[in-house]
């Protein structure tokens, strides 16, 4: 994820934020104030997509709340329901006011929560792993993929290349 925020601070594509993957559990378990300095220093609604990485015991899917299009989304590989996670990542930041974080605070002034979509794409609508390793990377690969604004085309069949690519990504710390 940081090399794609770092490819994004680079202006290449839409500007990104990715949060840690302990972000999610802990926003979770202590609501916004336990999480709300994690992107001190950082205006999260310059970005045009911030990526929250989300660990569930022993699977990763990706939160994606995409502000230029209003949409949170939540991307499983495995095609399990993750309305829960697009809930609280909506939900979870409210402010006294009783408005989600992700609109108070929008430099886009002025639209209401109706404007915001939220959605679980279901099996078959993004590409899924078909065995009990890969989640990591089809999680990756979203991110990727996301960021260039591209259609995700890739099945279980490219695992193993993108398992390489990413290896050589990581040691030489650029992305291909």
């Amino acid at each position: 994820m940081t090399l794609l925020v770092d490819r994004s601070n680079r202006g290449k594509g839409p500007s990104v934020f990715a949060f840690n993957t302990f972000f999610y559990l802990k926003l979770c378990s202590g609501g916004y104030s336990a999480v709300k300095r994690w992107s001190k220093g950082v205006d999260l609604f310059s970005k045009d997509i911030i990526f929250v990485p989300v660990h569930l015991r022993c699977h990763w899917t990706l939160g994606v709340i995409d502000v230029r299009k209003k949409s949170i989304r939540h991307y499983d590989s495995l095609g399990q329901n993750g309305d829960k996670i697009c809930q609280v990542l909506f939900t979870s930041g409210c402010e006294r006011s009783g408005k989600p974080r992700w609109v108070a605070l929008s430099k886009q002034s002025l639209f209401s929560l109706a404007q915001w979509s939220l959605c679980c794409w279901v099996l078959g609508e993004i590409p899924q792993q078909k065995n009990g390793s890969d989640c990591g990377v089809f999680t990756c690969k979203y991110a990727d993929y996301i960021c260039r604004d591209e259609p995700m085309t890739f099945t279980q069949r490219h695992m193993p290349y993108f398992r390489r690519k990413m290896v050589w990504e990581i040691l030489h710390q650029q992305l291909l």
